[in-house]
């Protein structure tokens, strides 16, 4: 269970490195409430991102995107709707989640804007 917490830490700093490279800027990481928790929080000029970010190293349980069902974008909106109330914010949001099947080959990564609404 240790290489799966520290393979998923990795998996953030990944998806971290590759939003801040298309200038994003981080605001939180592993942010937590009541509710659930956002693995990172950046900006994009005035729109606030709530980024899932998922690692699979293989698709036999079904692939990284399919494992955010309806309950876990549930989770995810109240979460952010406790962050934005929290830090007072009147930005725009979106949901962008980041995949990766692997940790060492930067082509195995996808980030995919707007992933639900």
């Amino acid at each position: 269970m240790k290489r799966q917490s520290e393979q998923g830490k990795l998996a953030e700093i990944l998806a971290q490195q590759l939003l801040e490279s298309h200038q994003l800027k981080l605001l939180e990481k592993n942010y937590f409430c009541r509710y659930g928790e956002i693995d990172l929080i950046m900006q994009d000029a005035k729109t606030l991102v709530f980024i899932e970010v998922r690692f699979r190293r293989s698709e036999q349980f079904g692939g990284a995107i399919e494992s955010i069902d309806s309950k876990k974008q549930g989770k995810l909106r109240i979460t952010a709707q406790h962050y934005m109330q929290k830090h007072n914010s009147k930005l725009n949001a979106r949901f962008d989640v980041v995949t990766l099947s692997s940790l060492t080959d930067k082509s195995k990564v996808n980030w995919i804007k707007y992933a639900f609404e």
